[in-house]
């Protein structure tokens, strides 16, 4: 990197998808009242898009300001299931509730990345996934948050593609990458394009 790109996340995915595309990558998790922010923004009548991208901003923004001669990429996720903003479930019976209520359904992830450099944006994505949850049963949906607990609770829709969560699915239509909470093709484009990285 021509410049030292900070990650303001502290998922761990995130930063392994651009290590192991050759990024050099250091992680400064940013705090921000996220919930919040959130709450706010739907009281607003702020589409879920929106609310994404604010997110992934103030997350850029507040260690840039802190690093203001490196990049900073801030993230963040969400779910709109029908224009309802779903979030990471706060106990098991809640990730219950949400796959209840996405099942035999289709439902959008969108992923927002922004890079902030001396606390003002420079680039913005929101990469978009459409996906479609079959007819589960209650008994598997159960089971199924009953053995992975400890790893959907991080998850926006109490579910992760890359784990037993893809038996949920009978459909997905956008990038894999942007399902792990990164638009990680778009980033590498723009990062090649600045002369961060060889072309």
């Amino acid at each position: 990197m021509a410049q030292p790109l900070i990650l303001a996340s502290s998922s761990d995915i995130r930063a392994r998808l651009l290590r192991n595309a050759g990024v050099e990558v250091s992680v400064q998790p940013a705090r921000i009242d996220e919930e919040m922010v959130r709450d706010a923004m739907l009281a607003e009548h702020a589409p879920p898009r929106d609310i994404a991208d604010m997110l992934a901003e103030l997350k850029a923004r507040k260690i840039s300001e802190k690093y203001p001669d490196a990049l900073v990429l801030g993230c963040d996720q969400v779910l709109d299931h029908a224009g309802q903003l779903l979030s990471k479930p706060r106990s098991p019976e809640e990730a219950e509730q949400q796959l209840h209520s996405m099942r035999n359904d289709r439902h959008m992830l969108l992923s927002a990345a922004v890079i902030c450099e001396a606390g003002k944006p420079l680039w913005r994505h929101v990469g978009q996934v459409r996906l479609r949850m079959r007819d589960a049963s209650d008994a598997y949906i159960r089971g199924y948050v009953r053995r992975n607990w400890a790893s959907i609770q991080h998850s926006v829709g109490g579910y992760k593609l890359e784990e037993e969560g893809v038996r949920l699915f009978t459909r997905i239509e956008g990038d894999y990458f942007n399902i792990l909470g990164l638009p990680l093709l778009e980033l590498l484009a723009y990062l090649t394009l600045r002369g961060d990285l060889e072309g």
